[in-house]
């Protein structure tokens, strides 16, 4: 079904899987024509995709020229909302050979901050033409663990995703009015897939720090992503932790 002239047109940025799924989900499920792009995910996108009944597009975060061109293709349709969700988290202990600790470093700031900021100054006309109540939105994930409380040998992923929060504030100045812009900042909100931080134990002691003694939902981010982009029509510029209050735990 084609949309019509007054339903929402979202963008989500990397919406294959995990909470990226459960973002294209609320809004779909919310009325919204919905465009996700995805990577090396290629068979969970087009399941996602088919079984929605939304479109979804590759695209390489890591090359600064892809999303540039992206933009470009996208920029003549109607938009109304962009959702930053895509991220790049790998750990970089400083013992790491120098050339591969700034690879990664540069890796991390290219797909978490540098393709958010092209992609929504692409988009940027299109977002400032966006007929919904509030105008056009954009919002960004972030990480509270990049705003005070960094994890032990992550110091390029919060590097990166503390130039995301920059960016929020920045984008909300320079699109405004007509655009608001602003960053939810998750704790735990699903668990690693593998790896050290897939241990049950260490869940276990983290979830102990955390005042509302346990881990969000996907849902419940993706539900507070869907309300910053179409509800809160006088928020603009502000990162919100979604956390159960670990942040002042």
């Amino acid at each position: 079904m084609m949309p019509s002239d007054d339903t929402p047109r979202v963008l989500v940025i990397g919406g294959a899987r995990r909470v990226g799924a459960a973002i294209v989900e609320a809004f779909a499920a919310a009325g919204c024509a919905v465009t996700f792009t995805h990577h090396t995910a290629r068979d969970d996108a087009h399941a996602l995709a088919d079984r929605l009944g939304v479109r979804t597009l590759p695209l390489d975060l890591d090359d600064p020229a892809a999303v540039t061109a992206l933009g470009a293709q996208l920029a003549p349709a109607p938009l109304d909302v962009v959702v930053h969700s895509a991220a790049r988290y790998r750990p970089t202990p400083l013992d790491m050979p120098p050339a591969a600790l700034a690879a990664e470093a540069l890796a991390h700031y290219r797909i978490n901050a540098l393709a958010p900021l092209l992609l929504t100054a692409a988009l940027a006309e299109r977002l400032r033409a966006s007929a919904l109540l509030g105008g056009g939105a954009v919002v960004c994930l972030g990480d509270i663990h990049a705003m005070g409380r960094p994890r032990p040998r992550h110091a390029a992923y919060a590097m990166s995703k503390a130039a995301l929060a920059e960016l929020v504030a920045s984008l909300a100045r320079d699109l405004a009015p007509r655009v608001r812009v602003n960053g939810i900042a998750p704790g735990v909100v699903l668990w690693p897939d593998a790896g050290p931080e897939a241990d049950p134990e260490l869940h276990r002691r983290y979830v102990q720090r955390i005042p509302l003694g346990r881990i969000g939902t996907p849902a419940e981010l993706a539900e507070a992503v869907r309300w910053l982009a179409l509800d809160a029509t006088y928020v603009t510029g502000q990162v919100i932790p979604l956390d159960g209050g670990r942040s002042i735990g």
